[in-house]
């Protein structure tokens, strides 16, 4: 692969996706609130304890993208496979984080537009993102990926 190629070749960034799913999802609660969870819970609570565990785990996913010397977007090219950290139980801990902190969203915001937010990106990063990820680091990699793909799960 050449350098200008070397790339997975994405739909859209994942973080662009995550951003446009959550003004969607704003604007639509704004407009029309889909309330789905009984008051007495300290909702805002749980939201900020699930996204804290959203962010330690994008946290740590970056931290090992780092210690391997590997990049971190989808944008540039991978220079590791990388199978340790969060790498060694999802193949995609950041985006099974980016799904996590939109379910943290509707408990925060007490909303269901963030879980249609939420089954929107899935498809976008599954069939958008992640399958042209595989492909990429199968053409890059060959058999150490697909012994690493044989061995770790897509999301959990």
């Amino acid at each position: 692969m050449s350098d200008s190629t070397d790339a997975p070749n994405v739909v859209i960034h994942p973080p662009i996706a995550l951003v446009i799913a959550l003004a969607i999802s704003f604007a639509l609660n704004w407009l029309h609130p889909l309330p789905f969870l009984p008051p007495f819970l300290p909702l805002l609570e749980i939201g900020l304890v699930l996204a804290l565990l959203v962010l330690l785990v994008i946290r740590w996913a970056a931290t090992t993208f780092r210690n391997a010397r590997t990049n971190i977007l989808t944008s540039q090219s991978t220079t590791a496979i990388v199978s340790t950290g969060p790498f060694a139980y999802s193949r995609n801990p950041i985006y099974v984080a980016a799904l996590l902190g939109l379910i943290a969203f509707a408990i925060a915001f007490d909303s269901l537009w963030f879980f249609g937010a939420l089954v929107a990106i899935y498809f976008v990063l599954r069939y958008g993102v992640i399958a042209r990820e595989e492909t990429y680091l199968e053409q890059k990699f060959g058999a150490p990926y697909l012994d690493y793909k044989s061995k770790v799960r897509r999301w959990l």
